[in-house]
């Protein structure tokens, strides 16, 4: 049985988004079930029933990237491939989804309040702090705005690894505070010199700063955390080897 999370949003009628999670497929222990990445060692004849059972679902044509924890977007055709490296992409057209796989980095999917344009983003933290402060949510923005999206953007933030799970080394913190030291606030201290890093709080501060206040989704707290839900998430953090699932919008 499907356990699909829909976005609470007011995006318009014509967008659809949903999230999968790990039940609903055909892979066995440990990628069960619906694992949908083709390179994480399941049986390719499992993840190839797994995204069919999603594609019907969705009733549009999914594209998967190979995500590299960049900042690159792709701007979707209805002949775009699979497995092009990016880690961003946008669609235009109807019936045409974006999307993006996730184990515990942040999925973060965007539309404008008119429906013209969809997007889906992969934020790990490497990929969210990027480079000069210009990260995977800056740049899919700066595509947003090419494709006529200049404002009245509506972000949704997927589930990923949570605050009280999401140790880190100095230098993610530092990553980020060379960016903007009022981050600080989202890291928290350990007592081995690891620190607890807030991933979906430094992405709404990063839309935030970017001018994106409608944000919905992950508030970091724990029924959005992949890796304290094992019976409803996939955690490559927890389990090391982990099925993936899929975030993904779409216009109709």
């Amino acid at each position: 049985m499907t356990d699909y999370l829909i976005p609470q949003w007011p995006a318009p009628a014509q967008v659809r988004a949903l999230c999968t999670t790990r039940s609903g497929g055909v892979s066995q222990t440990p990628y069960d079930s619906l694992n949908l990445g083709d390179h994480v060692g399941d049986d390719p004849l499992a993840v190839e029933a797994n995204r069919a059972t999603l594609q019907s679902t969705l009733a549009a044509r999914l594209v998967f990237l190979s995500q590299v924890h960049g900042t690159d977007v792709l701007s979707l055709a209805p002949d775009s491939a699979h497995g092009i490296a990016a880690d961003a992409s946008l669609s235009t057209q109807t019936g045409l989804a974006c999307s993006i796989m996730v184990a515990d980095c942040l999925p973060v999917l965007f539309t404008n309040v008119q429906g013209s344009v969809v997007a889906a983003a992969h934020a790990g933290w490497r990929g969210l702090a990027g480079q000069g402060g210009r990260g995977v949510l800056e740049q899919t923005l700066n595509a947003l705005a090419a494709a006529g999206a200049a404002s009245d953007i509506l972000a949704w933030l997927g589930p990923c690894i949570g605050p009280q799970a999401f140790e880190v080394g100095e230098e993610v913190r530092d990553a980020f505070m060379a960016q903007d030291s009022a981050v600080q606030t989202l890291f928290k201290m350990q007592v081995n010199g690891k620190w607890l890093a807030d991933l979906p709080g430094l992405a709404r501060q990063r839309l935030r700063q970017a001018g994106v206040d409608q944000i919905y989704g992950n508030d970091g707290s724990f029924p959005w955390c992949t890796v304290s839900n094992p019976a409803r998430f996939f955690s490559h953090r927890r389990d090391r080897v982990s099925g993936r699932m899929a975030a993904c919008i779409w216009r109709v």
